[in-house]
């Protein structure tokens, strides 16, 4: 067996100690992925100084240069392997979170069905029958009071309909005939229209004018 599997078998082999909670489980990955995030920047940068390194010495110290590269090699492959790690970690904890989600939901379900459970069992079907029975009479009794209320209620209001509209033709004809007596009418000029001249008739005009000419021949005669 290897030193890993016996170290992890050595570690579960402990009854006495408690498995953490969800809760305790998810805060340890989170510390955990941002320790393996600041190792990642650290290794970055390492990588970009042994490439500035190796630039720097070139062919003219080969020995530098190569140790340059072979540094960023494994500072590489160190940044490889922990990607792979804050993957699985990533991964684990999704799956965690998952998990208590649903073990919450669970668990406030069959909170919820032993809660439904306790009110029904106070309930008796027979009651509820009868509850329902008597509100729906209550209703019925409140509508037909409504019903009695909203009826027209007559106080000695049976009149003469041909008198009623006998007195409704007098009221208009009196309003009509305030409004003919305030209808003013336009004032009559004071000065008279000037005197036309008297025509004289056509056959009385012929005369004069024949008796003129009469005249006229007499007195070319003598």
């Amino acid at each position: 067996m290897s030193k890993l599997g016996k170290f992890f078998k050595g570690g579960g082999s402990s009854k006495s100690r408690a498995a953490p909670s969800p809760q305790e489980a998810l805060a340890r990955l989170r510390e955990t992925e941002e320790m393996l995030g600041k190792k990642q920047e650290y290794l970055e940068n390492r990588i970009q100084r042994e490439i500035a390194l190796a630039k720097k010495h070139g062919t003219q110290n080969k020995r530098a240069a190569l140790q340059a590269l072979k540094r960023k090699k494994r500072f590489e492959k160190q940044l490889t392997q922990i990607d792979g790690t804050l993957s699985t970690i990533e991964f684990q904890r999704e799956a965690l979170e998952n998990s208590h989600t649903n073990t919450e939901v669970l668990r406030n379900m069959g909170l919820a069905a032993k809660a439904m459970k306790s009110v029904h069992e106070n309930m008796d079907l027979n009651k509820i029958d009868d509850l329902m029975q008597e509100i729906t009479e209550q209703q019925d009794i409140a509508q037909e009071i409504s019903e009695a209320f909203s009826q027209r209620v007559g106080f000695g209001d049976d009149f003469d309909e041909d008198e009623l509209m006998a007195e409704l033709e007098e009221l208009e004809q009196e309003e009509l005939n305030k409004k003919m007596t305030n209808i003013h009418l336009p004032n009559v000029p004071s000065s008279s229209l000037p005197v036309q001249p008297e025509r004289k008739p056509a056959s009385s005009r012929r005369a004069e004018e024949e008796d003129d000419d009469i005249k006229h021949l007499a007195a070319w005669a003598t």
